[in-house]
């Protein structure tokens, strides 16, 4: 069945979607005062939810067969619009509330046409909280809606429209425009990241076969404009996260596709398999990236291992010597798999408020029965393919046994258990996990400062020496030779990989606290390299951070002022009243571990120090620090800067993951001149 054909059967009784379909349920009030319970957060990721909210409908429209064009703008000053072909918001009176149906969906929460399930069979935006969400958390929003012959037009300034909905034209297209900007009083950053945007967009282009997004950024010049549009939809998508594999790595050269529909369910999926160990699995329900999985991926990951197991056994390609049971376990059979399962589900329930678990227990047997039955269609069908299939898997499933073996030896060897803790760690008093946190520290010169600077009751502190090893490059078995690795896995607590157990963890709070140079960032980046790699869950349950120590140190009178970057720094020694300092008038002494700069001296101001000039020091690392001004900037929870390492899409963090950590370097050297032009500051 054709996307099309597939949508127009789910929404085939649709067609009036007109005043009388909006349904609403509660009012509006809490928003503003609590943006958080509405998009998760204040931050850039909260930013772009708005965008989001916004696409989402648009996509919700074409998800029921009436848009096919989405464009969305970036605008100077930050402001983004969003266009579509859809049938367009409805305007009219609606008749039992006596105001325009566009003014209820902007301004009601839980008011829109998702509760009328004879409007949209399926929706991502099923809490019908999202327009008017994004309302009340802009500074203004414009609306233009063309439909019923007409050009309709409101403003809304922080949720309230200024006047009624009123006509300004007239038009025989039809599709709503949505104009907005966003509100600094609400949001923590007002800059769209177009990276971010180009990311979520493209994945709803593959999920939608068919749908073209475009996106425009005209906040310079030359304008930036990608559009997104995939008739092969998913298999186009698998395509895209192996395309930087060798032809010899690709067990299978076309991805298979899977389709079908049961009880309302639609089920897609498409999966290939890799020389790689790593499984693969990205998971969607109503375009909603599914992080954690749910009962779809279940029935996918069901009938992936009973559909091998019984055609490898059908064709002699599995046999009983190889195998222990009788069968293939599923670990052996997805390693190296890479898959897309994309649903559409009537009333998805999803576990947590995040949307990223599907909980509906049904859509495990439906999903289970489509794909055993496509995927042994295509195994009975494709013998050779077949055939290299569980010869990978076989060698997989032996390359495991073996890499246990020798995890085994070597935890046995070191007595990698939480009793024989390491000995450098300076362990905390408290054993209340939550309370507790560990920094992970560069070096031992810091990690004696940190020692001695920390809260002894809840800041455990383990020096690391050294860069660790790669690990997207070496075996677990190499990782775990290593003494850095065996330290960090001892003092979690949590072992790894499939023995992880976030239960045992032993810290509330993992802290990487490395210096602020070029060396610094490397092992932050091999630290987190190891926690997605082995630990992910740490990183997927919030618990990995990364800590800001301070770049600068102003001495100015008898007072010391810390900048965590150039424009804290200019905004504290602006406040000096110094004239602009010229390079030339610059003198600088270079000690062994920093540099200092004595700027001239400023003009006296009111209620100024004596001393006119200040006095500027370049941290160059963290064991420049004594105790105190450690704990007082980077360590203090009163005074510190935290930031939390989050994987909001987990397809683009493991390609960059691979791309930037693997074997292959001309990826590496690809991304490194795309994205040259955003480095500011670079400390070699």
């Amino acid at each position: 069945m054709s996307n099309e054909a597939m949508i127009n059967g789910a929404v085939a009784s649709g067609q009036n979607y007109d005043a009388e379909n909006i349904t609403v349920l509660e009012g509006l009030e809490a928003v503003r005062k609590r943006p958080g319970m509405y998009i998760g957060t204040t931050s850039e990721r909260g930013l772009h939810h708005l965008v989001w909210e916004i696409v989402d409908n648009s996509v919700d429209e074409a998800l029921a067969g009436y848009c096919d064009e989405i464009l969305v703008k970036i605008l100077p000053d930050n402001i983004i619009e969003v266009i579509d072909n859809g049938r367009g918001i409805p305007v009219h009176l609606h008749p039992k509330y006596g105001k325009s149906a566009l003014e209820i969906v902007m301004t009601v929460l839980h008011a829109g046409g998702k509760f009328e399930n004879n409007n949209y069979k399926v929706s991502g935006g099923l809490h019908g909280v999202g327009i008017s969400v994004v309302n009340a958390l802009s500074l203004w929003v414009e609306v233009i809606v063309e439909r019923d012959g007409g050009l309709w037009y409101q403003k809304y300034n922080r949720g309230n429209p200024e006047a009624d909905v009123k006509q300004i034209g007239v038009s025989d297209k039809h599709g709503t425009t949505v104009r907005f900007k966003a509100d600094a009083l609400i949001f923590e950053t007002l800059v769209f990241d177009y990276n971010i945007m180009k990311s979520r967009l493209k994945e709803l282009a593959y999920l939608n076969k068919g749908l073209k997004i475009t996106l425009e950024d005209l906040r310079k010049e030359p304008a930036k404009r990608e559009s997104f549009s995939f008739e092969g939809g998913i298999v186009d998508f698998v395509r895209e996260i192996v395309s930087d594999k060798k032809s010899e790595e690709l067990i299978v050269q076309d991805p298979i596709f899977m389709s079908g529909e049961a009880d309302g369910v639609s089920v897609e999926a498409t999966l290939t398999y890799t020389a790689d160990q790593a499984e693969t699995i990205y998971s969607f329900v109503n375009n909603i990236n599914t992080h954690e999985g749910g009962t779809h991926v279940s029935g996918f990951r069901t009938a992936l291992t009973r559909a091998i197991n019984d055609v490898g056994k059908a064709q002699g390609l599995i046999k009983e010597k190889d195998l222990k049971d009788g069968n293939l376990q599923g670990n052996d059979i997805r390693e190296g798999l890479v898959a897309v399962v994309s649903v559409r589900v009537p009333q998805p329930q999803f576990e947590g408020q995040t949307k990223t678990k599907l909980g509906n227990s049904e859509v495990s047997g439906i999903v289970s029965s489509i794909v055993n039955g496509n995927l042994k269609i295509y195994l009975e069908d494709n013998p050779e393919a077949t055939k290299k299939i569980i010869s990978k898997i076989i060698l997989s499933k032996k390359a495991r046994e073996a890499a246990q073996k020798a995890r085994d030896t070597v935890f046995r060897a070191n007595a990698l258990s939480i009793g024989s803790l390491p000995g450098k760690l300076a362990d905390c008093a408290s054993k209340i996990p939550d309370e507790c946190e560990i920094y992970i520290v560069e070096g031992d010169s810091a990690g004696g400062s940190a020692k001695q600077g920390r809260n002894r009751y809840n800041q455990a502190i383990l020096p690391l020496r050294g860069k660790i090893l790669n690990v997207e490059k070496a075996g677990v078995h190499k990782a775990l030779e290593s003494d850095t690795i065996r330290s960090m896995i001892t003092a979690f607590g949590t072992s790894i990989d499939d023995s992880f157990d976030i239960g045992k963890l032993r810290y509330g709070k993992i802290i990487i606290m490395t210096d602020a140079d070029v060396d610094g960032a490397h092992i932050r980046t091999l630290l987190l390299t190891f926690f997605y790699r082995h630990m992910v869950e740490l990183i997927q349950n919030g618990n990995v951070y990364i800590a800001q120590p301070p770049l600068y140190k102003i001495t100015y009178g008898k007072k010391i002022y810390y900048a965590y970057n150039d424009k804290e720094l200019s905004e504290i020694t602006g406040s000096f009243g110094a004239k602009e300092i010229r390079e030339e008038e610059l003198r600088v002494t270079t000690g062994e571990d920093m540099e200092e700069e004595v700027l001239p001296e400023a003009e006296e101001t009111a209620g100024a120090p004596e001393k006119k000039g200040y006095t500027l020091q370049r941290y160059k690392g963290l064991g420049e620090m004594n105790p105190e001004q450690l704990w007082e900037t980077t360590m203090d929870p009163a005074n510190r800067i935290l930031l939390q390492v989050s994987i909001d899409n987990a397809r683009e963090a493991d390609m960059l993951f691979d791309k930037l950590m693997g074997d292959k370097v001309e990826p590496r050297r690809e991304f490194i001149e795309e994205n040259a032009e955003f480095v500011k500051n670079l400390d070699i």
